[in-house]
């Protein structure tokens, strides 16, 4: 399963969001995919109030994204 984690230097939620990927990994197989909204002005400027943003599928969550959010998305694109 591919996800794609918009993301940025010093982002605290956008660090959480990836320890929590990694506890769900063994239930919920995936490779993710980071993209530094800050090298690419179209996405940084859709983003840079919402990150993180996850997209699992055609699920975008955004901040803030809690690990259940996180499980339900997975279980749902698995």
């Amino acid at each position: 399963m591919e996800l794609i984690l918009y993301t940025k230097n010093g982002c605290g939620l956008c660090d959480e969001v990836k320890v929590h990927l990694s506890r769900l990994a063994g239930a919920y197989p995936h490779r993710l995919t980071e993209i530094d909204i800050t090298s690419d002005r179209a996405i940084f400027e859709q983003y840079h109030f919402v990150i993180p943003v996850v997209q699992i599928g055609e699920v975008e969550l955004q901040a803030p994204i809690t690990a259940a959010q996180l499980e339900a998305a997975l279980a749902t694109a698995h």
